[in-house]
């Protein structure tokens, strides 16, 4: 059971999750993170240290709608290894509803 990002993390990225993530299975978009669903050992550590509450067990209903999402991303995007800064506006985005039409469209889950 992967963990993977969703939604809430869309122009949020505060990248927290990184930083304590034992295996380095995180992944930098332009918008947003991905877990490698295929790296994650399910640790869990990651979830409670997501300020904007955007990771999910990938068999939580939102977790399961996302997992094919971080899968297909987690093979084009870079690894990331260390906490980065997040946007300037991540606050105003953060717990914004319906991100991912806006930033993705179609490509979104």
């Amino acid at each position: 059971m992967p963990y993977v990002v969703t939604e809430n993390c869309i122009r949020c990225q505060y990248m927290d999750c990184v930083s304590v993530c034992p295996v380095d299975c995180f992944r930098e978009g332009e918008a947003m993170l991905v877990i490698h669903p295929d790296e994650c050992i399910d640790c869990g550590v990651c979830e409670p240290a997501c300020p904007a509450e955007a990771i999910r067990p990938d068999d939580d209903k939102e977790g399961t709608r996302w997992l094919a999402f971080n899968a297909r991303f987690a093979e084009e995007w870079p690894r990331i290894t260390e906490k980065g800064r997040p946007p300037d506006d991540a606050d105003d985005w953060r717990g914004r509803p319906g991100k991912s039409a806006m930033v993705f469209g179609a490509a979104g889950p």
